[in-house]
């Protein structure tokens, strides 16, 4: 057993974590050994990474006794069985290529203990970044690599309330968040029971993948390969909350035409304008917002069946002077958003498809750019183990796609300190520019008639990789 302290110094929450040794688990039954070929959106360079999660759990009176680490345990290994390529390890061929040879090695999986109860944690505690992944989510010397290595990493730690949190690292070339949500779903009704899944996997990966001979019909300045503009070292978190009275007074403060516009596309032209502003871009440079489209809808000949997940995502980049989107406002900047969203089709998947074969995989353009990716609407806060949906669940970190914070957010379901439910935007950004990304989010909801700041204690400093948090940050509810 291995012992490990936790130290949270958003209130000095110390805790020890007791931490048995970590096993494979292995499908239940046997499976096919082959070589399955990832799809050529599957296989670039912006996806060879890992992507931890984390959900609490309370205890629950019909669950008394029943050890969750066992339960999920035999859930993994049967769920395993049709997603039987996750118990494999990724193989790198000629070219580059990804290749995952099914050898049903097993995911890797950590049973602990933490003296510590759920009630100890404060509801900021229960949102990324998450002060204490590193002992609740063990990274295992020498398993971490992306290449033969566990494609999936899981720990389940018991809590000294009967409750539990379950946290996960998946090799993002497997799947995207949709694809993720759809194998923790079967591990749940695995564990409630069930005989049989909802949605079954497929695997299909040639369906994504480039055509014979490529043709890249649409234009990917997401691949630009440009210099990159550094933030700088000493970054400030702050998470801003959006509930239903701020989203609908935005969507009124909208013209006729644009009303309809989804939350994610609405949020996204705020947020990309306010952060603009902010950083004080030159007014002659171009500022990006990289917006992640989930196009599994968007096929049809043939269409993508229904358990598809692999990755299916575009990461088009919206595009602007600085100057153009400073002052026009915030109805440019959201046709600009609709526009590069809705322009994600059938055609668009499969040049990109073309586009990456023909290109050598190239990362992401970095230069000014903001990604966000819309994890709300995934359900990760629903996944249910016997125990009910968790207390809070999703990434466990508060930035996207860029090994340091900054470049990028999710937008996550949660709740303000009233219960309502809304969306929670996580931000770093250096001091100087925070303090004007603030004044900017606050002006505009002023000027729709909503002037509610509140105290918040989960702002943090990054200096190099390091966060410190402090307590005079400030949420949106």
């Amino acid at each position: 057993m291995v012992m490990g302290k936790s130290v949270n110094t958003q209130t000095s929450l110390v805790f020890t974590v007791s931490r048995q040794q970590p096993e494979f688990i292995t499908p239940a039954e046997p499976t096919p050994y082959e070589f399955k070929h990832l799809s050529d959106i599957d296989d670039q360079a912006g996806l060879r990474m890992h992507v931890p999660g984390i959900q609490f759990y309370r205890s629950t009176p019909d669950m008394a006794g029943v050890d969750p680490a066992k339960v999920i345990r035999e859930a993994v290994r049967k769920a395993l069985v049709p997603f039987y390529p996750l118990a494999g390890r990724l193989r790198e061929k000629a070219g580059n290529k990804l290749v995952v040879e099914c050898t049903g090695e097993g995911v890797l999986f950590t049973e602990a203990d933490a003296e510590v109860s759920l009630e100890e944690f404060s509801e900021a505690q229960l949102h990324p970044p998450i002060p204490c992944m590193e002992e609740l989510l063990y990274d295992v010397p020498g398993y971490d690599g992306v290449l033969n290595a566990p494609l999936l990493l899981i720990q389940v730690t018991r809590l000294r309330c009967g409750g539990f949190i379950l946290t996960h690292r998946i090799n993002h070339v497997m799947s995207d968040g949709t694809g993720l949500a759809q194998f923790l779903t079967a591990v749940g009704e695995m564990a409630r029971g069930a005989q049989f899944l909802s949605v079954n996997p497929v695997w299909k990966r040639e369906l994504l993948s480039a055509r014979n001979p490529p043709q890249v019909n649409c234009v990917h300045r997401e691949y630009e390969q440009i210099p990159d503009i550094p933030l700088g070292d000493d970054l400030v978190y702050k998470p801003f909350f959006f509930g239903s009275t701020e989203l609908a007074a935005l969507r009124r403060h909208l013209p006729p035409h644009l009303k309809s516009s989804s939350t994610f596309e609405i949020l996204t032209a705020v947020i990309w304008r306010a952060r603009t502003i902010a950083l004080r871009i030159h007014p002659d440079d171009e500022v990006r917002v990289r917006i992640y489209v989930n196009a599994r809808h968007k096929f049809k000949n043939p269409p993508l069946p229904p358990g598809y997940y692999g990755n299916a995502i575009a990461t088009p980049n919206v595009i602007s002077t600085a100057n153009n989107l400073v002052r026009n406002g915030l109805d440019y900047a959201l046709e600009l958003v609709k526009g590069v969203k809705n322009g994600v089709d059938e055609e668009y998947m499969k040049s990109l498809a073309d586009f990456m074969v023909l290109n050598g995989k190239p990362r992401y353009t970095r230069a000014n750019t903001f990604s966000v990716s819309d994890v709300s609407r995934l359900n990760l806060d629903m996944l249910d183990f016997g125990w009910g949906p968790p207390v809070q669940g999703g990434p466990a970190r508060g930035w996207l796609g860029a090994p340091t914070p900054g470049y990028g957010s999710f937008y996550l379901a949660s709740k303000n300190n009233k219960g309502e439910r809304g969306i929670l935007v996580p931000i770093y950004l250096p001091y100087l520019a925070m303090e004007r990304f603030e004044k900017e989010i606050d002006g505009f909801l002023s000027d729709l008639g909503l002037e509610h700041t509140i105290p918040s204690p989960r702002s943090c400093v990054s200096n190099g990789s390091h966060l410190t948090m402090i307590n005079n940050g400030a949420i949106y509810a």
